[in-house]
């Protein structure tokens, strides 16, 4: 029986390695930005992590580096998913509707100072939109993977799932509501994920004189640690500004984080990760067969995001996962999962 069980989990991680392969050769059908993308962050980063290395026994070949730059390389493939349940979740998070509400008072702006407002307004709902996939359990399983990996350097901030760029659909829904031009819009979410990228280098520059100012490496490796009293800080993508102002800025000047990742365990491999925040989710055809069902599921799973959303807004300033969710584990709890109601 064992010998087995060991053949067909051998045989379904070969599969899994074809899966894989096959979706990058289908991303690079599509587009090869991701090599591109690779080669050039590697060239512009990887020698100052060398020459000025945040971890200094850390390699370039460092583990799990094949999932990440796989990450990268399908990126033009889990892109258009990405873009597709962006749009959806823009619609359901009801943003646009503010965004409307405050248009005739955007249309008073200046020219010349839109670009700054819209900068200002963008930061502090991506804060908030980032904040919700920290602290809502449901979501966290999808941002938990990008927060798996145990090492940061120039190819970490690639591992995401796809679901998981939703992240900016909110702000980029209210922003284009509120009369904001689409090239604005676009650029701010452009640069974020840019700078998203840098963050994430292995580099030893504290930078401090920066860090009430903008985000630094240290700001995000800070955001990135496991370590128990860093967890839920520096959500901020552009501004440290709304990590000071809500209460959730960490950046101790005696210290710096050793470890990273998550306390809960995530598999390795894109495929086995895609699939890892729809554990104990039903199968899709259930909610077809179900539709009334699937509705209730629906109202139900809408009040619970609510409710999540609003403990979130009002937990007492410095209080961590344990404290809202005292029976969870993990990033909810000791910085893993938090049980959650299956759809």
């Amino acid at each position: 029986m064992e010998e087995t069980i060991g053949f067909k989990a051998r045989f379904f991680s070969m599969m899994l390695r074809l899966v894989t392969l096959g979706l990058i050769a289908v991303a690079l059908s599509i587009s090869t930005d991701g090599v591109f993308i690779v080669l050039l962050l590697f060239v512009l980063v990887v020698p100052f992590e060398k020459m000025f290395p945040r971890h200094k026994g850390q390699k370039v070949r460092r583990p799990r580096l094949d999932t990440d730059i796989g990450y990268a390389l399908v990126s033009p493939l889990m892109g258009l998913l990405t873009g597709f349940v962006a749009i959806v979740i823009g619609i359901l998070s009801l943003a646009w509707i503010p965004g409307l509400l405050v248009r005739p008072y955007v249309e008073e702006i200046p020219e010349s100072y839109m670009p700054i407002i819209g900068f200002l307004l963008f930061d502090a709902l991506v804060y908030w939109t980032h904040r919700f996939y920290h602290e809502i359990p449901i979501l966290w399983n999808f941002h938990a993977i990008h927060h798996s990996t145990e090492h940061l350097d120039w190819a970490s901030g690639f591992r995401a799932h796809p679901l998981d760029g939703t992240i900016l659909a909110p702000a980029f829904f209210f922003l284009i509501a509120a009369g904001f031009s689409f090239e604005l819009t676009g650029a701010l979410a452009v640069a974020q994920l840019i700078l998203g990228l840098f963050l994430h280098a292995n580099v030893r520059w504290k930078l401090r004189w920066l860090h009430r100012l903008i985000i630094t490496p240290e700001f995000h490796h800070w955001h990135h640690t496991n370590e128990r009293d860093a967890i839920w800080s520096n959500y901020s993508t552009f501004l440290p500004l709304w990590d000071q102002l809500f209460g959730t800025y960490f950046m101790p000047k005696n210290r710096r984080p050793q470890s990273y990742g998550v306390n809960e365990p995530i598999p390795d491999g894109i495929i086995r990760q895609l699939r890892h925040p729809f554990k104990g989710w039903r199968n899709p055809l259930w909610y077809l067969l179900h539709p009334f069902k699937s509705i209730r599921r629906g109202f139900s799973f809408a009040r619970m995001i609510l409710k999540s959303m609003r403990a979130s807004m009002f937990r007492k300033r410095g209080s961590k996962p344990w404290d809202l969710y005292p029976r969870g584990t993990g990033e909810m709890a000791e910085n893993e999962s938090a049980p959650i109601t299956a759809l």
